[in-house]
């Protein structure tokens, strides 16, 4: 629980400490990984579904569990930590891709990416479908 790092630097110590450890020992969407990152959603104060950038890189791998809903109300926020994820679900894949293709993040719309954005978002481009690749240049 987060409070049992509360001398020691709370929510980012908590979550340090889940992304030391091998969270695919969890069986995906099991309770205990929802309780894990319930427990880092409430210590971070994150009270909708909207993530912060600086809140994404404290959450970690945390932020592979989260819902198509956080996904969307982020926009661009949760996109660098997401592409670190090993894989995700429909939901998510789906968020990711309405995300990608409204062109309101960072990275800008698929048509202005570079290679360097590629390279930044490379675990996400197995999600990416056909109007989104068609867009991005040669």
């Amino acid at each position: 629980s987060p409070s049992d790092y509360a001398a020691t630097g709370g929510c980012r110590q908590y979550s340090a400490n889940i992304e030391k450890a091998n969270l695919d020992v969890l069986q995906r969407e099991s309770s205990q990984r929802k309780h894990l990152l319930s427990e880092a959603l409430v210590c971070l104060k994150i009270p909708g579904t909207e993530v912060s950038e600086e809140n994404a890189e404290i959450l970690g791998h945390l932020v592979c569990d989260l819902g198509g809903e956080y996904i969307r109300s982020s926009g661009g926020n949760l996109l660098k930590q997401l592409s670190q994820c090993e894989s995700f679900l429909p939901d998510q894949e789906e968020a990711i891709r309405s995300v990608i293709s409204s062109g309101n993040t960072t990275f800008g719309p698929p048509g202005a990416w570079s290679a360097f954005t590629l390279n930044e978002l490379d675990g996400l481009i197995p999600v990416f479908d056909h109007s989104i690749l068609q867009k991005i240049p040669k």
